[in-house]
């Protein structure tokens, strides 16, 4: 053994162009996709074909960003508990100048808090620039949780982390209250389209929308969650751009939602804790310098503008997969017959080089 650095080489290809409008970019790109799973670069591929003949292509709004770190402490018992949380709430503006004496990019925008029996549970919300902010959110939190323990009476440590974040853990909080990026994204479909392109129509993505997203998934005992496979475009765009690939917990929690207008598809997808940045750890590697490059997130503007625009191409890539992927769905044998096809394409051509 030694201590030079390995890389695991995951197969990566550029897919697209696809176009973007809406709040934070306009924007005609490729995107890359890192994967193990041929067929996704086709089916991305197909979903961006389609919002490139779209007027306005994916309309992707930034509804919210926020990183988050719930500390623990332990009170003597629920009335001190909750007089700690009192006095905690009427402290923010106190907190917010604890926050920034830690760093320099980190803003505390929230604090909320949970009792269970003696135990507080606080949750501490951060704007944090072009950082997923990860560890801005946790080096804050441990400023705050000392300052608490020290002007705080009646309350102990009980850890720097008490899962009410909640961190690469399937839960209900992040949605409702917001963890990362909350990113919205709409496209609506000309019918000539979604019959040339996607070979379907838009009466039967909306029945399968229903039947398999939100009747499957509420059966299943899904958490917030009603699509098809965000995880998929998640993890292959997160493999590619140095994010923290363990936030497609989270970050695939979101609805897929379709409309018929008189013919015309009109396709959403919500993703409400997409947890992505433009500098910080694994932004170092060479290829992840030139995708994030090549994506225009490396521009010299206010600081979170380059992880705003990373977010809403993120959340356009995962349109386009799911758009494709249930188009596909609707017509009997023809996810398998694409699979059978080009994972043996794939496997000749290895073979043949």
């Amino acid at each position: 053994m030694t201590d030079a650095q390995t890389v695991a080489g995951i197969p990566m290809r550029w897919v697209g162009p696809l176009r973007i409008s809406g709040n934070v970019a306009t924007t005609e790109t490729q995107v890359p996709i890192a994967t193990y799973e041929s067929p996704l670069w086709p089916s991305v591929g197909r979903g961006a074909k389609v919002s490139m003949l779209a007027e306005r292509g994916i309309v992707a709004t930034l509804v919210d960003e926020r990183m988050t770190r719930s500390v623990l402490v332990e009170a003597t018992d629920a009335q001190t508990a909750l007089a700690a949380a009192r006095t905690i709430n009427a402290r923010t503006g106190e907190l917010r100048e604890v926050v920034r004496g830690s760093s320099r990019f980190a803003e505390l925008i929230g604090v909320r808090h949970e009792i269970t029996a003696n135990l507080l549970f606080v949750r501490f919300e951060f704007s944090t620039g072009d950082a997923s902010g990860h560890n801005m959110a946790t080096l804050a939190s441990d400023a705050l949780l000392r300052h608490l323990l020290r002007t705080v009476p009646g309350i102990s440590y009980g850890s720097i982390s008490g899962n009410y974040c909640t961190d690469k853990k399937a839960t209900a909080i992040n949605g409702i209250l917001g963890r990362g990026k909350n990113v919205v994204t709409e496209l609506l479909v000309p019918r000539d389209v979604v019959d040339g392109v996607l070979h379907t129509t838009a009466a039967g993505i909306v029945e399968l929308n229903i039947r398999k997203n939100l009747l499957g998934t509420l059966l299943a005992g899904g958490i917030r969650s009603a699509n098809a496979h965000f995880a998929n475009m998640l993890l292959g765009f997160y493999l590619a751009t140095g994010q923290d690939a363990a936030n497609i917990v989270e970050g695939s929690q979101g609805v897929t939602m379709a409309e018929d207008r008189d013919g015309d598809l009109y396709f959403s997808c919500t993703l409400p804790n997409l947890i992505v940045g433009t500098v910080g750890n694994g932004k170092g590697l060479g290829f992840v310098e030139t995708n994030l490059t090549r994506l225009g997130c490396r521009a010299g503007c206010e600081p979170g503008q380059n992880a705003r625009r990373l977010a809403v191409i993120a959340a356009a890539a995962v349109l386009c997969g799911e758009l494709s992927l249930l188009a596909a769905q609707t017509n009997p044998g023809e996810l398998m017959r694409a699979h059978v096809r080009l994972e043996r394409d794939n496997k000749t051509a290895k073979e043949g080089s």
